[in-house]
């Protein structure tokens, strides 16, 4: 199967990554943010314990951010495969770790996703790779289901694909209302997971297996 990476590009907010002097300039610019934001919160960027932040913050960003660099059809070409099955796949308690937009604050949780195939499958770990690639930018949860959702749909074309995403979010955790126990159910369902209510409850009966 041949993949349209411009199609997913522009579909997905991809931009593949570029080494060179637009990097550098890139993280040169978030070092000097950083410093500017260490000196209006009151602290003195230069003291000893601060020299180096700069560039540790910049480095983080560059790596929790990273999603929106990945070239799709690098991660996905050669990982799909014809094969004569139309039953239920999926991989769930997928890790993640991703930053909400709106405070830059971690949100963690696990990913389930389901996928029926309609003669296409991916390989097993590219699930997780497109998990990540969305998770690893400045999100908010609801979009991340159905971004992870709609990038399998368009790829692979099955009948059907199923998403829930279970989150704790820092920006309740740490500040506003303080929740520590509280977390965030999403869900994304395409195909035949929205169509026949049989297939989406076992879909979800297995995730809580």
């Amino acid at each position: 199967m041949n993949i349209d990476g411009k199609k997913l590009e522009e579909s997905f907010q991809i931009k593949p990554y570029i080494n060179g002097p637009v990097a550098k300039s890139r993280k040169a610019n978030v070092e000097g943010a950083v410093r500017t934001i260490l000196k209006n919160i009151g602290e003195d960027p230069d003291r000893e314990g601060l020299l180096k932040t700069p560039d540790r913050v910049a480095r983080m960003f560059d790596e929790l951010t990273s999603g929106y660099h990945v070239d799709p059809v690098k991660m996905l070409n050669g990982a799909l495969f014809s094969v004569d099955y139309d039953e239920m796949v999926i991989v769930k308690d997928i890790e993640f770790h991703s930053l909400c937009e709106h405070h830059m604050l971690p949100f963690s949780g696990k990913v389930h996703v389901a996928y029926i195939p309609n003669g296409k499958v991916v390989g097993l770990s590219k699930i997780p790779r497109i998990v990540e690639m969305f998770a690893r930018r400045l999100q908010v949860q609801e979009r991340m289901t159905v971004q992870i959702a709609d990038f399998i749909e368009e790829v692979l074309q099955p009948q059907g694909v199923a998403v829930v995403i279970e989150g704790v979010h820092m920006c309740m955790v740490m500040r506003g209302v303080k929740k520590d126990g509280a977390s965030m159910v999403t869900s994304a369902m395409r195909g035949c997971f929205r169509e026949s209510n049989k297939t989406r409850a076992e879909f979800m009966g297995l995730i809580r297996e």
